[in-house]
């Protein structure tokens, strides 16, 4: 039985997809999704720590992603190649004025624009065209840290955040609709190495290199043994799927400290945060549509 269903959501996903070893899984999830209307992809960079090119590297990525998949007419964007100097100053770009082109129509529907990395481009579109603030366009971002007295074991700031914390000032200050994913939950998405074996390597060449990409990157960067690693990307391809697979909680507005801590502000709206996903959801059905597009390439 072929169940079909037509209807597309209208989204942009912007993915520091060369940083580590979740954005993979989580840009071909959307990729091989029917519901998803992608009208870009915008590679993002991820600060100068490991790369000078970063937002380069994150392209080369991508553009390997789409090889594996059989290749794609999906509109690829570049982001900004550095955060922003400041709250008042964009770093205009091909993504942010992509992200200014689709939040503009008026002919197409709700807007969805996942971001697993920094705010960059998006702040630069608002700096760009404040106008969009007031459209129906809904920022998912993966990032920032618990709130209230949930703790935190990694580095500290937040990675995503502070690759551009005026970026985030800009955002989370502009009234546009936010659904946040922070660390506290997107931590809680992780696949084990035998899972990986099971469920994703077998996938042909795809599934090969997605499982490979995970181990190579803990053994690179993790400090201490391991046998897996949390998929934290993921679940703003979840919220795009379906946004009733998540519990949200509404939060005061918010802004960011130059060391990565929440403060209230009397600027921008609430945020709907998540306090909760259904991971299995969105694990299972990433699974699924892996071993699907493997038996389809199998065939050819």
């Amino acid at each position: 039985m072929k169940i079909d269903d037509p209807r597309t959501r209208r989204v942009i996903i912007n993915s520091d997809v060369k940083n580590e070893a979740d954005d993979q899984f989580a840009v071909v999830h959307a990729l091989l999704s029917p519901s998803l209307d992608i009208r870009g992809i915008i590679p993002a960079h991820f600060g100068s720590g490991r790369s000078q090119r970063s937002m380069l590297d994150s392209r080369e990525e991508l553009d390997h992603l789409i090889t594996l998949l059989g290749g794609s007419d999906v509109t690829i964007a570049n982001g900004a190649a550095d955060p922003l100097p400041d709250e008042a100053t964009p770093v205009d770009s091909p993504g942010a004025q992509l992200i200014i082109e689709e939040a503009r129509r008026t002919d197409a529907g709700p807007l969805f624009i996942g971001f697993l990395g920094p705010l960059t481009d998006m702040a630069s579109a608002l700096l760009l065209a404040p106008d969009i603030a007031e459209s129906d366009t809904t920022v998912i971002w993966i990032g920032g840290p618990p709130y209230g007295d949930r703790e935190w074991r990694g580095t500290w700031p937040e990675f995503n955040l502070r690759n551009d914390i005026p970026a985030a000032n800009v955002v989370f200050g502009s009234g546009i609709d936010i659904w946040q994913v922070p660390s506290n939950i997107y931590r809680l998405a992780s696949v084990s190495y035998a899972e990986l074996r099971r469920r994703v390597e077998p996938c042909g060449e795809l599934g090969r290199y997605l499982a490979q990409t995970v181990v190579d990157f803990n053994t690179a960067h993790h400090r201490v043994p391991v046998e897996s690693r949390s998929l934290g990307d993921s679940p703003a391809i979840a919220l795009m799927l379906d946004p009733w697979c998540a519990s949200f909680r509404r939060q005061s507005p918010v802004s960011f400290t130059p060391d990565g801590h929440c403060v209230p502000s009397e600027k921008g709206g609430d945020v709907l945060v998540v306090d909760q996903i259904d991971v299995r959801f969105f694990l299972e059905d990433m699974f699924a549509k892996l071993a699907e597009f493997a038996e389809a390439e199998a065939e050819r």
